[in-house]
């Protein structure tokens, strides 16, 4: 009896001993560790390699201080095409594709009207900031997911402010979500930032005096000169290529510009140039001072979309001098920002996240002239489909649309003809199939069983809103682009020079590294989740990146 007695105690003292280390534990965890201020930042159009093309000339502050103080995912792919601008947009944010978030254009053909449709496009408000303008008839209503930001939000009860910048309304639009505090984006032709009443009846003070002082007037005052010597910049073409297009007010593509004589000839000039982004972080500074982001007692947000890479490369091309000048000052504008950080809301205190919502191709012109695959789409494609198809089917109105490598159909007129939807699409199939410069042409709806390869199949298969989408995609062949591009560049396919961008976290919690293992588009929001300890947005389907979080 003794022996059983003490045999118990003895096994009931080691329980309360095991108890003892689980219990002091959770009292260590039982606070909940966040940042106080997370900052996603998308660089419009910028390919992963612009990362290491400018090293050597970039400051220790900016990309440098990303790459050697944060984690890069060197091999983050878009999972998807189109690779447009709202579409990654709304993909890094949501995690999420086209297909289910339903962004699945800028713009896209209404099935029941047959009008196009932008992507952020709301006629129930109207513009704050500006009297009434179609620049502010502006909101997220057309996205079909929550974002991440939307997570943090509801994660916090509505305490955590969320707030969204750029140049463009759908970059500022779309990651800030569907209930922010703001989100702000700008007007040209008044030159301010402004909102809609979907987020606010008026602007705040801190906006109107940011406005007030005029700031595109003090950053084209003395014009656009290249930031070091000319002679330096040899990762670029020589000034005055033939592929580069021309800022208005200018008669060569070459340095220096006249900014006010361009501004005064159109306004959105000062877009292409690299005090876009200057403009976009001094207001993302300000929005931090006017929130007090970061000040409070729990995590708030900021999304800033740095636009003016993109304009750039389309208007000039990714191997023209101005673009590398574009980054170089940029890279100077971030160093600024991180500073500002540091100072604000302290270093170690905020979670920073950079990335891009798209690549680019190379222009046509430097492809051929250094002996590289590249063509140009036949610019009357569109035209003579339309005939074929009136010819066909007695109606050239049947085609709504032939854009981003799709075809819309007006699917009002084809169910009132009586058309056979069937034989419409393999019409226009096999007509596209015999145009030069096309590799793949597809039925969306038959796209699992079509002879497409992989990864190309299931990038369409995800891009595929059966409600937004056309109903024919088409995929040009490598470095062929379509006509209206013999000057600058374009992008929207699912070739890497499209989808192949950076990624870099640094900050709180963030050790240093990298990984060269894939990682899609679709991972940031649901790696920023889980750093975070919220849900994943309601349409997520990306995982988070385990090197990335486990640091923490």
């Amino acid at each position: 009896m003794f022996c059983k007695r003490y045999f118990l105690l003895i096994i009931l003292s080691l329980t309360m001993v095991g108890l003892v280390p689980a219990q002091t534990t959770r009292k260590q965890s039982a606070q909940l560790e966040r940042p106080k201020l997370v900052v996603g930042i998308v660089v419009d159009q910028m390919r992963w390699d612009y990362l290491y093309r400018y090293y050597n000339k970039y400051v220790e502050g900016g990309f440098k201080r990303l790459l050697n103080e944060g984690f890069s995912c060197e091999n983050t792919m878009l999972n998807y095409i189109p690779s447009i601008t709202g579409v990654g947009h709304a993909s890094i944010f949501t995690g999420s594709v086209p297909s289910i978030h339903g962004i699945a254009g800028n713009s896209w053909v209404d099935p029941v009207s047959g009008k196009s449709v932008y992507c952020t496009d709301d006629s129930t408000v109207d513009a704050v900031g500006v009297a009434s303008s179609p620049k502010g008839k502006m909101s997220p209503r057309n996205l079909m997911a929550t974002t991440i930001t939307d997570e943090l939000r509801m994660a916090t009860n509505f305490q955590s402010k969320v707030v969204g910048v750029s140049l463009k309304d759908r970059a500022a639009i779309l990651p800030a979500g569907h209930n922010p505090t703001a989100a702000f984006w700008f007007d040209e032709a008044s030159e301010q930032f402004i909102t809609s009443n979907y987020y606010l009846q008026q602007l705040p003070e801190w906006v109107k005096l940011f406005n007030a002082t005029k700031p595109v007037e003090k950053l084209i005052e003395n014009g656009w000169n290249t930031l070091l010597p000319i002679n330096q910049y040899t990762e670029s073409t020589p000034d005055d290529s033939p592929w580069e297009g021309l800022l208005k007010g200018a008669e060569k593509p070459v340095f220096p510009y006249d900014l006010k004589k361009a501004f005064a000839q159109d306004r959105s000039s000062f877009e292409q140039t690299p005090f876009g982004n200057t403009l976009t972080l001094q207001f993302a500074r300000a929005a931090v001072d006017g929130y007090q982001l970061g000040q409070g007692g729990t995590t708030d947000f900021l999304t800033i979309n740095c636009a003016s890479t993109d304009h750039a490369a389309h208007l000039y091309g990714p191997n023209s001098i101005e673009l590398e000048d574009v980054y170089l000052r940029l890279d100077r504008d971030l160093t600024s920002f991180f500073i500002y950080l540091d100072t604000k809301v302290g270093k170690g205190n905020y979670l920073v996240f950079l990335t891009a919502d798209h690549a680019g191709a190379n222009s046509e012109g430097y492809l051929a002239a250094h002996k590289m695959p590249t063509g140009l789409l036949d610019e009357g494609i569109a035209g003579t489909l339309k005939k074929r198809v009136e010819k066909e089917f007695g109606s050239d109105k049947l085609i709504a649309r032939v854009g981003t490598f799709q075809v819309s159909f007006n699917n009002h007129l084809v169910d009132s003809l009586q058309i056979d939807r069937e034989k419409l699409k393999a019409f226009v199939v096999e007509f596209l199939k015999r145009q030069e410069g096309i590799l793949y042409v597809a039925d969306q709806d038959k796209l699992a069983v079509s002879s497409i390869p992989e990864p190309i199949k299931t990038m369409a298969i995800n891009g595929y809103n059966p409600q937004r989408s056309g109903s024919v995609v088409f995929i040009p062949q490598a470095g062929w682009t379509p006509s209206s591009y013999t000057k600058g560049a374009n992008h929207s396919l699912w070739n890497p020079y499209d989808t192949h961008i950076p990624l870099l976290f640094m900050g709180w919690k963030i050790k240093h590294g990298a990984l060269n293992r894939r990682v899609n588009i679709t991972d940031i929001a649901a790696t920023v989740a889980a750093l975070l300890h919220i849900q994943m947005p309601s349409g997520c389907v990306g995982l988070p990146v385990t090197e990335v979080t486990d640091g923490k």
